[in-house]
């Protein structure tokens, strides 16, 4: 019986262990918040800078292999492959988007190896919001989601709503829908 309540309190002990997550670095070191931010906050700048530039290859270094972005349309949700497809004859044009932020959110998980983030960008579409979640690979910060949403003030909302109605009702009844 002895035995038992002392294996118990073992595996207990070894279980809640194996739960906490290190708030180390690799080497040891504990993250710096404030200095990732600054990192992130510099990265997501240098990414909308990339965009402004028509610079291709850059502003898609700057996802991981598996990420995935979504766009303002219900129907745009693209990996990393076919987002860099749809955007190809944008950047070939140089006709590509010019974001920049007005407000920006960073968040740091406990391990400081991801982050998120929320972001108003003033954009061709006007305000529009950003938001993502980051990984660090090596000492690069990296996109494995983003989001681009319009804003629509409140006011104007029923107006919008009726406006695309038409479009989105044949998504909404559509054949995966049902």
């Amino acid at each position: 019986m002895k035995l038992t309540n002392a294996l118990i309190i073992i595996l207990f002990i070894a279980c809640i262990y194996s739960c906490h997550q290190s708030t180390k670095n690799l080497d040891g070191s504990i993250p710096d918040a404030a200095k990732q931010q600054s990192e992130i906050n510099s990265m997501l700048d240098s990414f909308n800078a990339a965009a402004a530039n028509a610079d291709y290859k850059t502003y898609f270094n700057f996802f991981t292999d598996s990420a995935i972005f979504t766009g303002t349309d219900a129907t745009e949700r693209w990996d990393k492959k076919e987002f860099m497809v749809w955007a190809k004859p944008y950047f070939d044009k140089k006709n590509t988007w010019h974001f920049t932020a007005l407000q920006r959110h960073i968040y740091i998980g406990p391990t400081g190896t991801y982050a998120w983030f929320d972001e108003l960008l003033n954009t061709q579409m006007k305000i529009c919001r950003g938001s993502g979640v980051l990984v660090k690979q090596r000492d690069d910060w990296k996109i494995v989601q983003y989001i681009l949403s319009t804003t629509i003030p409140n006011e104007l909302l029923d107006s919008v709503t009726k406006i695309k109605a038409p479009i989105e009702d044949k998504i909404i009844k559509g054949p995966t829908n049902k």
